[in-house]
């Protein structure tokens, strides 16, 4: 041993060497054979699950919660108990401020109709609306166990009672991916604010690129969607160039970080939102009667009228799911929570929005475009047949408090056969009684028409798979929605 190293080296034959390397070699020769590693585009699109005629979906959300019993759900037994006491024989459940013992029925002052061939009633507040009944299948039935606002809006929104889970955008956006390459999948519009915040479209634990981008409708459509002054168009392809170079490094030792992977993708996108969103926000390109219809030429329904033609822009450039919100946290509105004076509160805010929803499901079907996209109304619960008994609570004798235990929503397009009314709640509108129909079997019906199957979109996140419907839902509102 030689006094300058205190370790003796054993000798290396040619055939050791060999064996020690091979699974080296191996390594080698089969990445030479495989394709280089490609970034995961989270809006890539999907193929669903199985053929469906729905493609994007729009929902309206009525913020607030409309009174089922007032404009899709009569109920001329009520009227005839028009200030009684509420009969034993309904039961008793819990609401936010009314207790049933102390607060009297209340009928609804809104007249009621047969509309088109079909003979759906709908009532005055939605004279526009009625003239597409034949399109409609007004599910009566829904029902979930929320009677406050937040708790609402995440069931309607998330499929879940609490604040957390994916919203159903999200969702949708995570099974089928986008149709644009060029826009946001999922584009919400707000009136202010909603009281379940942002949460109520946000991706939850999914992957962040699926939450809503939300555009605006005063300055900027999307915030930070314009060049920084002084940047060139090449500068800044440049700059994202070097980037994308510098995260693609950074990756390669990480193959399975999605969160990279979205993020990479998404600067990408934004390079080409700076051109595509611009364009698509620009209305001054629709005809003067395309914008009558919509309601733009009249201040009261002008911006839920511009929102509804933002809608049909957006899908028919292959945006995947668009959100738009009457009422929120905007001055003094109250959106359509009608603890005072519910009629009147109603009747302002149908004002706002009867001719916009109108115009858009009649371009929607006069472009072909609403065979492929379902359109979806509804609130965050419906409200009580009696008056409003908050003490101190802001509600008065014309009022109607929250009633989640039966409500109303519609549901057009994408295949839907309209001209149809599912469910029924009872003589007084208290509560759901026949095919109830749970938030879980909304969400899943929607899906349905989209292809999807809601037990095989899942989520494995904290050590179990998850879903929009959780352990519940069932789609067989499908086919009840498609058959003729």
């Amino acid at each position: 041993m030689s006094k300058y190293c205190p370790k003796t080296i054993q000798a290396v034959s040619r055939r050791n060497f060999l064996e020690k390397s091979g699974l080296g070699f191996g390594a080698m020769a089969a990445s030479s054979l495989l394709p280089a590693a490609t970034i995961a585009d989270p809006f890539a699109r999907k193929k669903p699950h199985f053929d469906a005629k729905g493609k994007s979906v729009i929902f309206l959300f009525m913020h607030g919660g409309p009174s089922h019993i007032d404009t899709f759900d009569p109920k001329p037994e009520l009227n005839k108990l028009h200030g009684q006491p509420i009969p034993k024989s309904f039961g008793k459940v819990d609401f936010q401020f009314s207790n049933m013992d102390r607060t009297p029925l209340m009928g609804s002052p809104l007249k009621f109709k047969k509309r088109g061939q079909s003979g759906i009633e709908i009532s005055e507040l939605f004279e526009n609306v009625a003239a597409h009944a034949d399109d409609l299948a007004v599910i009566r039935s829904c029902h979930h166990d929320g009677f406050t606002h937040v708790t609402g809006q995440t069931w309607l929104n998330t499929g879940w009672g609490r604040v957390g889970r994916p919203s159903v955008g999200s969702w949708v956006v995570y099974g089928l991916g986008n149709e644009s390459e060029n826009l946001p999948a999922y584009v919400v519009m707000l009136d202010g604010g909603i009281k379940a915040g942002s949460p109520a479209y946000g991706s939850g634990f999914l992957p962040a690129s699926y939450q809503g981008t939300v555009l605006r409708s005063e300055g900027p459509p999307i915030l930070n969607i314009r060049r920084p002054e002084g940047m060139s168009d090449n500068e800044q392809r440049q700059m994202l160039e070097l980037l994308k170079g510098m995260n693609e490094n950074h990756r390669e030792a990480r193959n399975d970080d999605s969160e990279l992977a979205a993020r990479m993708a998404s600067y990408d996108l934004a390079f080409k939102m700076q051109m595509s969103v611009p364009d698509v926000t620009d209305l001054s390109k629709e005809s003067d009667v395309t914008r009558k219809m919509y309601g733009i030429d009249d201040p009261m329904s002008a911006e839920f009228g511009t929102q509804c033609l933002m809608a049909r822009r957006l899908v028919e450039k292959g945006v995947r799911f668009v959100q738009l919100y009457s009422g929120g946290k905007k001055g003094a509105e109250v959106g359509w929570d009608g603890h005072n004076e519910c009629d009147q509160n109603h009747r302002f805010m149908a004002k706002k929005v009867d001719k916009p929803i109108a115009g858009l499901l009649a371009d929607l079907k006069s472009r072909g475009l609403l065979e492929s996209t379902v359109v979806l109304w509804g609130g965050d619960f419906g409200r009580t047949p009696f008056t409003d008994g908050a003490e101190g609570g802001g509600g008065n004798r014309n009022g109607r408090d929250h009633n989640p235990y039966g409500f109303t929503v519609w549901m057009a397009g994408g295949g839907i056969k309209g001209g149809k009314v599912i469910g029924a709640t009872d003589e007084i509108g208290l509560k759901a009684v026949e095919d109830k129909v749970t938030m879980h079997d909304l969400h899943a019906s929607m899906l349905g028409l989209l292809g999807m199957d809601h037990k095989r979109l899942t989520y494995f996140f904290q050590g179990r798979e998850f879903r929009l419907t959780d352990v519940g839902g069932e789609n067989n509102l499908v086919k009840r929605l498609t058959d003729a």
